[in-house]
C-alpha cells in the first residue's frame, strides 16, 4: 500500500483522537481476526500485531515470523514482541510514552483481552466504528481494486460457465469458480466465507452453500461469488437455467431485474437505505411476490463483504458519495426454488456508477 495514503488515514484519525480526546488509539489483529482494519490503518497484513497511534507515535508491534514483512508494508515504527505476551509488550509501549487515555475498539476485542489491558491502570474508551467509519468511503484507489476484483469475478464466472453441465455438483462449480478466479489473478474468494451455490429448490435458500447435489434438467441455480483483489473484494449474484427456462422462472427473473434497476436509478448520496430498499420491494411487491424477498436490499463491502451503511426497510443510514454498496433483490419460494440479481455500485452526488458490468436482462441457461 501507498505508504503516502497511510500517513493521510493516520492525520485523519489523529484528528479524531484530538476531538476525543484521547491520547492514543489501540487496535489488536488476534490470529488474523481484525486484520481488515490493521491493514486500512497501517498496511500490515499480518495475522498477529497490535498497533497504538497516537499524536506523536505510530507503533506496530509483531512477533519474529512478521518482522521483516512489517518493515516493508508498513511505514510504522515496529517493535518485537520478543517473548513477551502481547499484553505486557502494548503496556510497556503505553507506559513508554506516558499515554492515559487509550481507545479502543469494544467490538473488536475479546472479553478476557480486555480484562487483561484494564488492569494497567490506564483509562480506556471504546471507539467502536472509529475505523469502519474512516473505513466507509472509498478513495481512488480502492475504486480501482474493488473494480478489478469484479472484473476477475466476472471473467472467472464466464469461464466456469462455459464448462459447467448437467450432473455437475455445486461444490464442483464452487471450487471452479474460485480456481479460475485465482488462475486470473486474484487472492481468492471471500476470505472466510464460501460461494453460494444452491440449484433446484436449494436455490429458496438464500445463503445456500453448496453441495454435492448435481444440477438437473430445469434446475435454477444462484450463484453468490466475488474475487478479492489486493485485499478488496467483489459481491455478485447471477442466475442460470439448467436446460430451458419455465415462464415462472423468466417471470421471476424479469421481476428481479425491473426491481435492481429501478433501484439503482434512485441510488445517490442524501438517500436512506430505507428509501432505496422501499423501491425494489415495490416492485416484487407489485408483482405479487412481497412475502418471498425476505431480505435487505444491500450493503456496502470492501475488505470485509459486509460493511456499513445496510439498505434495508428498517435502515435510517444517509448514503453518501463514496459508498460502495451493493443491489441485490431476491424471490425465494419454499419448494420451488429462488434468484437473486445482484452487483455493485458507487454512490456520488449525481447517481451511481456500476463497478461490477451490470444485471443480465435475460436469464441464461446452459
Amino acid at each position: 500500500m501507498d505508504f503516502q495514503r497511510i500517513s493521510e488515514r493516520v492525520i485523519k484519525l489523529r484528528h479524531i483522537l484530538s476531538k476525543r480526546e484521547v491520547d492514543a488509539f489501540f487496535l489488536i489483529v488476534t490470529e488474523g481476526y481484525n486484520w481488515e482494519s490493521a491493514y486500512y490503518i497501517s498496511g500490515f497484513r499480518g495475522s498477529s500485531c497490535s498497533i497504538l497511534v497516537s499524536n506523536d507515535e505510530s507503533i506496530l508491534i509483531t512477533d519474529g515470523r512478521y518482522l521483516t514483512q512489517a518493515r516493508d508494508q508498513t511505514p510504522f515504527s515496529i517493535v518485537d514482541q520478543a517473548g513477551r505476551s502481547m499484553t505486557s509488550a502494548v503496556i510497556e509501549e503505553i507506559n513508554k510514552y506516558g499515554l492515559q487515555n487509550i481507545g479502543f475498539e469494544a467490538d473488536r476485542i475479546t472479553l478476557s483481552q480486555y480484562e487483561e489491558f484494564s488492569v494497567s491502570g490506564n483509562q480506556w474508551e471504546n471507539l467502536k466504528g472509529v475505523i469502519p467509519e474512516m473505513r466507509r468511503s472509498k478513495d481512488d484507489n480502492e475504486i480501482l481494486l474493488i473494480r478489478k476484483a469484479a472484473e476477475i469475478a466476472l471473467a472467472a464466472y464466464e469461464k466456469t460457465l462455459k464448462g459447467s453441465y448437467e450432473g455437475m455438483k455445486e461444490q464442483e462449480f464452487s471450487n471452479w469458480l474460485e480456481f479460475n478466479m485465482k488462475d486470473l489473478g486474484a487472492e481468492g474468494g471471500w476470505p472466510g466465507h464460501c460461494f453460494i451455490v444452491a440449484s433446484g429448490p436449494r436455490s429458496a435458500l438464500p445463503h445456500g452453500v453448496p453441495t454435492t447435489r448435481k444440477f438437473t434438467r430445469g434446475d435454477w441455480v444462484t450463484v453468490d461469488f466475488g474475487a478479492a483483489f489486493k485485499g478488496y473484494l467483489s459481491d455478485i449474484t447471477k442466475n442460470f437455467i439448467v436446460g430451458d427456462p419455465s415462464e415462472e422462472a423468466q417471470r421471476i427473473h424479469s421481476v428481479l431485474y425491473e426491481a435492481h434497476i429501478k433501484a439503482v436509478e434512485t441510488l445517490e448520496a442524501g438517500v436512506t437505505g430505507r428509501d432505496v430498499d422501499a423501491v425494489a420491494r415495490d416492485v416484487i411487491k407489485k408483482a405479487g411476490y412481497e412475502k418471498y424477498f425476505t431480505h435487505g436490499l444491500g450493503h456496502s463491502f470492501g475488505l470485509e463483504v459486509h460493511e456499513s451503511p445496510r439498505l434495508s426497510s428498517t435502515s435510517e443510514d444517509v448514503l453518501m458519495a463514496g459508498d460502495v454498496v451493493t443491489i441485490e433483490p431476491g424471490i425465494y419460494i419454499e419448494g420451488l426454488g429462488g434468484m437473486r440479481i445482484e452487483d455493485d455500485y458507487l454512490v456520488s452526488t449525481e447517481g451511481c456508477i456500476c463497478l461490477s458490468g451490470g444485471p443480465d436482462k435475460e436469464l441464461r441457461s446452459i
